[in-house]
């Protein structure tokens, strides 16, 4: 009896992780978009550091607290680094303790995408550059202002560019 109840249980697991990747891929598919700049993987390694390439093209993560956007407040625009796209003003900018820069809104409404992100067994929401794609970081519904977001951005992915006043 305990051996088939085990198989029973394994069976209708099996069916819910099947239903919920399949689920997945179809919003995954949903969410596909070309992008104006498109370079091949070698074209990127040139153009990047290996440590940009990681973040930018394959969807890694700096280590909190070391980036160098991460406690910097002057006045400019924050774009892609694989770009240039403009991102974010430094006045949606604020210290969220989290360890990477973090923003509450972006520059304009097209200059991001937001795609879902299943993995790590975790349910976020990925930003990319809206130009070239490149992996910024993920964006949060707990944010501290009006707007709620928390745009969470590694500082590889990004550069600055000072406002004269």
């Amino acid at each position: 009896m305990p051996l088939l109840f085990f198989l029973i249980v394994m069976t209708l697991a099996t069916s819910v992780v099947t239903c919920q990747n399949t689920d997945m891929k179809a919003a995954s598919a949903k969410h596909k978009k070309t992008f104006e700049m498109n370079l091949s993987e070698e074209e990127w390694r040139k153009r990047l550091t290996p440590e940009e390439f990681y973040v930018l093209r394959q969807k890694g993560t700096e280590r909190p607290f070391t980036g160098r956007f991460y406690k910097h407040f002057d006045t400019g625009t924050y774009v892609c680094k694989g770009c240039g796209n403009e991102l974010f003003d430094s006045e949606s900018k604020f210290d969220s303790h989290c360890g990477w820069p973090s923003y509450d809104r972006t520059l304009s409404p097209g200059s991001i995408v937001e795609r879902p992100d299943y993995s790590y067994g975790m349910i976020r929401t990925e930003v990319l550059c809206s130009k070239c794609g490149g992996h910024l970081g993920h964006v949060f519904d707990d944010g501290p202002t009006s707007t709620g977001q928390r745009y969470c951005i590694n500082s590889v992915a990004i550069d600055f560019k000072k406002r004269e006043k």
